[in-house]
């Protein structure tokens, strides 16, 4: 019997034990992750008052356990409710020697298809790097000339005449920052990491957006106290927030709009690399607003570069972002529908050997 309450808590994924009344027995530990709750909690209560499916799948559950056949469910939408839901498997078996009794376990695909992209968004990213060296010094320093030239034309000009001087500075101005901006992949450091309450990170982007681009939007503290340290740079982090924020803010409705900044502890929360190393990735937090959400087309590509909603966007800003989340070895996730987007941070929390030092 303890070997079995081993196995059971070490299965890497959630897994619950129902009863013949669709009641929850028994949940592992990454169960309890999943649903940020502790199984005596969550013991007795009904699966799918806690577990939402996108796809109606109690029937099909209760046809699995009249025949005692296993059921898969694949690439379908599951959440706890209080948080964004996930891509997942769904793989349900009848317990043996427990008539009534099923086992649900719950894997996550969306870590799968992200470590593609992620690596897709890396060689983009490295692409537009060597992209922007070559093109720097060919481009930059004509449109300099091109500039200069037109503002001293523009002296000599009439004032009808002076509306093409002055397209040509701004369109140059325009590609000049472009290139500048695609350079800052190339001219991020790597970051200088140390112990960081995330909250003084999230206070102080929230109270610059409220000074600059977001004073027309509610922002509002949604923040676990008891969160730990995480590990990154603060400075790198701080320009993290900021954009998502600023992204938001700029995709609200002019007159204003809500954004919820979220942090919470999910223990369960690990990035397993192709290499089979891992790394446990507590630390949540959640950027979510109620704007009109990502247009279809670029969901899929919104972390690649130049990919962009907005008309005169560079589809710079979240590729960086993503970068910057990649070299704090993190994860960066979005989920969005209209009147709900939210971008997921997951970072990793101070090493425990830091953490002695820290304390010693």
């Amino acid at each position: 019997m303890r070997k079995d309450c081993d196995i059971w808590a070490s299965l890497p994924v959630p897994a619950f034990l129902i009863g013949v009344n669709d009641a929850i027995v028994d949940v592992n530990s990454a169960g309890e992750g999943f649903l940020n709750a502790s199984a005596r909690t969550v013991s007795g209560l009904p699966i799918w008052d806690l577990i939402s499916v996108e796809t109606p799948i109690a029937e099909a559950f209760d046809k699995a356990r009249t025949n005692r056949t296993p059921l898969f469910v694949n690439d379908v939408d599951v959440g706890p409710g209080s948080r964004a839901p996930l891509q997942c498997a769904l793989q349900i078996a009848p317990l043996q020697g427990c008539p009534g009794h099923m086992i649900l376990m719950i894997t996550p695909r969306e870590l799968a298809g992200r470590m593609t992209q992620s690596h897709s968004v890396k060689s983009a990213a490295q692409s537009a790097i060597g992209m922007a060296e070559m093109l720097a010094h060919e481009i930059k320093n004509p449109l300099a000339g091109i500039t200069g030239a037109a503002q001293l034309l523009s002296m000599s000009l009439s004032k009808e005449d002076l509306e093409l001087t002055d397209l040509i500075v701004a369109e140059s101005r325009r590609i000049v920052k472009l290139l500048e901006q695609v350079e800052q992949f190339g001219n991020l450091s790597a970051p200088d990491k140390k112990p960081v309450n995330i909250h003084d990170v999230l206070d102080r982007a929230r109270r610059s957006a409220l000074l600059g681009f977001g004073a027309h939007m509610k922002i509002i503290e949604d923040y676990d106290p008891s969160l730990p340290l995480a590990y990154g740079d603060p400075d790198q982090l701080l320009q993290v927030v900021l954009n998502l924020l600023k992204n938001a803010s700029e995709a609200a409705d002019p007159k204003g709009g809500n954004i919820r900044i979220h942090s919470y502890f999910e223990h369960s929360f690990r990035l397993r690399r192709s290499d089979g190393t891992g790394q446990s990735l507590p630390l949540q937090v959640e950027i979510i607003d109620d704007g009109p959400g990502l247009p279809d087309k670029i969901r899929d590509d919104i972390f690649d570069p130049f990919v962009s909603g907005r008309e005169n966007g560079t589809g710079l800003g979240l590729a960086l972002v993503s970068k910057i989340i990649s070299d704090h070895d993190g994860w960066i996730s979005v989920s969005s529908v209209p009147g709900h987007t939210v971008f997921r941070l997951s970072l990793p929390r101070v090493p425990r050997g830091m953490q002695l030092e820290e304390t010693s």
